[in-house]
């Protein structure tokens, strides 16, 4: 199947730098282009996409609205923010808009070619330095209490790994495990922490401190 993939940014050598990294790793995908809010929620509502990459600054507003747009919309769309906007408040707002990954404009290309090409494995698409900051946020924020969901050793193990972006069959084999094992572990984790991503995933593992020192 094609991939038809949004990208919403008001400045033109930004979306034909964009485009051409979604051409190295989706040859053949399907392109739109919005550059600013009011023609992004016109693309959202004719189609469906499978990834959008969507910036904050935006003319006549910002990308959160965007981002809310297709949460509401599009069930099966992974939103990434692309923006040069790296500060706390910007990372939380976004997430809270339904982002599900935020890459800086400022990598380098081959760096965001790369995010593109895991996230066919699930890892979550952050830039390092936005990994860092949100990290260093919920070291800040102290641990996450204990409840009657808190993980079993053998659970934090494996959220700790797949935080780092290791696929299923790298943990299985890191922890000498079964595949099967390992998923049925990731599940018990997803319903235990309330959480339905591998982004989100590496979130709790950062405020629980499974990844503290790691890049």
């Amino acid at each position: 199947m094609t991939a038809r993939v949004l990208i919403v940014e008001d400045i033109r050598a930004s979306r034909l730098f964009l485009a051409d990294r979604v051409r190295a790793v989706f040859p053949g995908a399907e392109i739109c282009e919005a550059c600013d809010v009011r023609s992004a929620l016109e693309a959202c509502g004719r189609y469906q996409f499978s990834i959008a990459l969507v910036d904050i600054g935006l003319p006549d507003g910002d990308g959160y609205d965007v981002l809310r747009k297709l949460a509401q919309c599009q069930t099966s769309v992974l939103p990434i923010v692309t923006t040069v906007m790296g500060s706390d408040s910007a990372i939380v707002a976004a997430l809270s808009a339904g982002a599900q990954g935020y890459i800086l404009k400022s990598d380098p290309p081959g760096l965001i070619e790369r995010h593109l090409q895991l996230i066919g494995d699930g890892v979550p698409p952050l830039s390092p330095a936005i990994a860092r900051r949100v990290m260093a946020h919920f070291r800040a924020t102290g641990p996450i209490a204990e409840d009657g969901g808190a993980l079993t050793p053998r659970e934090a193990e494996v959220l700790g790994l797949i935080a780092r972006g290791l696929r299923v069959a790298d943990v299985a084999l890191a922890l000498d495990l079964a595949p099967s094992t390992v998923a049925s572990h990731i599940k018990a984790i997803y319903r235990k922490l309330n959480i339905s991503s591998r982004a989100e995933a590496t979130y709790q593992a950062a405020r629980m401190g499974l990844i503290a020192g790691k890049d």
